[in-house]
């Protein structure tokens, strides 16, 4: 799948296509509806399926304290919508003049101009431009003076109700990994590259594998029961923190940390995935280190108890 990294990256190869365009946080149910309809219009017309995003999302933009935190980061949407077999995503960066930018302007310079659009499929409350006019009758309205057609998808419930990234959110806030699994269609996982920390978790006993988010918020808050994949390991058991580390930084910046109950493996600069199966506790501010030190020793006892009983066993190694 190919990355177009900007409108000024835009070239005739990349004209005519079919398009969808969206925040896609998470790939869900809903998303995936939107996919399967624009792939049939793209196999249909015998052209590229294009997918439109915006980094950062328009809420993260305006408002990055109070924006949703993000279900998933730039590298995982885009990994998810390669397996769902589009054909190329097109990264627009929200910036000033983006803002400031139309509807009819943004139809103009990117539908029109820049990908040659002879069909766009909508989610069922997609908005964007200044003025908040591009909606789907718009969008619609302006296909009959362009030449290009649009598609609205219906909205998708699961269990009665409307699938969205804020259902997501709530369930993964509440720790509910079975409704978020179901709607996301796979398991909640993060993945990132490990950096170097503090060292503090190994000058406790408990070195950590510190992975950067690529996000001021996580929709996770806590000590969680996981597995990793990655550097090596496969379905490795682990238990990890998300946070803000109050005992130690009290930043704004979320943190995912993570201890591997089994051996010392080393992975600094591998990239990992993190697969989040049960909330073993909320994050909380400790009085001392020693004290900090005493309740990682249970969490990660409780984490190995609980993997042990709902899993199947031990970590493996990678092959390779």
């Amino acid at each position: 799948m190919e990355l177009i990294r900007g409108l000024h990256n835009l070239g005739p190869q990349h004209r005519p296509c079919v398009a969808t365009i969206g925040a896609f946080d998470g790939v869900h149910l809903g998303h995936q509806a939107v996919i399967r309809k624009l792939q049939g219009k793209a196999k249909e017309l015998a052209l590229p399926a294009t997918v439109i995003v915006f980094e950062p999302l328009p809420r993260e933009y305006f408002a990055p304290l109070e924006a949703p935190a993000r279900i998933m980061s730039f590298r995982d949407k885009f990994r998810a919508l390669a397996c769902l077999g589009v054909d190329r995503v097109l990264r627009i960066r929200f910036t000033p003049s983006l803002r400031s930018m139309s509807a009819q302007a943004f139809v103009d310079e990117v539908f029109v101009q820049g990908l040659g659009i002879q069909h766009i499929v909508l989610g069922d409350d997609f908005r964007f431009g200044n003025d908040r006019q591009g909606d789907y009758a718009f969008i619609k309205s302006q296909g009959r003076r362009y030449g290009y057609e649009a598609s609205a998808t219906e909205t998708c419930e699961f269990d009665g109700e409307r699938v969205s990234s804020t259902r997501i959110r709530a369930a993964l806030a509440e720790g509910d990994f079975a409704l978020a699994e179901r709607l996301l269609s796979r398991p909640y996982r993060m993945s990132g590259k490990v950096i170097y920390g503090r060292q503090l978790g190994r000058e406790l006993g408990f070195p950590t594998a510190n992975l950067q988010l690529h996000r001021l918020r996580s929709p996770l808050s806590g000590v969680y029961a996981v597995t990793v994949t990655g550097g090596g390991l496969v379905d490795a058991p682990a238990v990890a923190n998300v946070g803000t580390r109050p005992t130690v930084d009290d930043s704004i910046q979320a943190n995912l940390e993570v201890h591997v109950l089994q051996g010392n493996p080393q992975l600094y600069g591998r990239h990992l995935e993190v697969t989040f199966l049960h909330k073993l506790r909320d994050e909380q501010k400790f009085a001392s280190v020693d004290l900090l030190r005493g309740q990682i020793d249970r969490d990660a006892e409780a984490a190995r108890r609980w993997l042990s009983e709902h899993t199947n066993g031990p970590a493996s190694t990678d092959a390779d």
